[in-house]
């Protein structure tokens, strides 16, 4: 897909279709885009962990119980590894939320691309997902996606609200 298109057709879809899993040569193409995300001293301050069995889809689902989360075959979770970061000398400004951040778009446009439906979800339980992952005190969610393929006869709304260019650039 050309790179504009991909962004402009891309959306949160919150329908997704249990009974058809993403197959894995897919995945890896997607979490591939993860790994090669640029970050801050090229660190890498990341771990991505692919929720697919049913038991761990339901001790995950807890986190966010919204009932078309529960039908994604694949929860995508983006763990940054805080004790792995760059932190800015003049300040001490730690960079793991933009390298993660900008690794989950990596992912979320790659999946696009493959024809798999995505919704960044910030809204989930961390204590509940953290309990459920068995992560460590330095290793935090920054963010959550389903991963699978919309419900037969999904359509995409096709009309994204966003602010005029006026409200946003400013050339100075």
């Amino acid at each position: 897909m050309e790179f504009y298109d991909l962004i402009r057709n891309r959306e949160s879809i919150r329908n997704y279709d249990p009974g058809r899993p993403v197959p894995k040569q897919i995945l890896e193409k997607i979490l591939d885009a993860g790994r090669l995300a640029p970050s801050a001293c090229n660190l890498q301050p990341w771990k991505f962990l692919v929720v697919s069995s049913p038991e761990m889809l339901n001790k995950v689902s807890t986190c966010y119980p919204r009932d078309w989360f529960r039908d994604a075959p694949h929860i995508l979770i983006v763990v940054g590894l805080k004790d792995r970061t760059w932190k800015r000398s003049f300040d001490g400004y730690n960079s793991i939320e933009t390298d993660v951040a900008i690794a989950l778009t990596h992912m979320i446009l790659a999946a696009e691309n493959e024809g798999v439906a995505t919704c960044w979800i910030e809204a989930y339980d961390p204590a509940l997902l953290k309990k459920a992952l068995d992560l460590k005190d330095s290793q935090v969610v920054f963010g959550i996606t389903p991963l699978g393929y919309p419900k037969p006869g999904f359509k995409k709304t096709q009309k994204k609200i966003r602010k005029s260019p006026d409200e946003i650039i400013e050339f100075i």
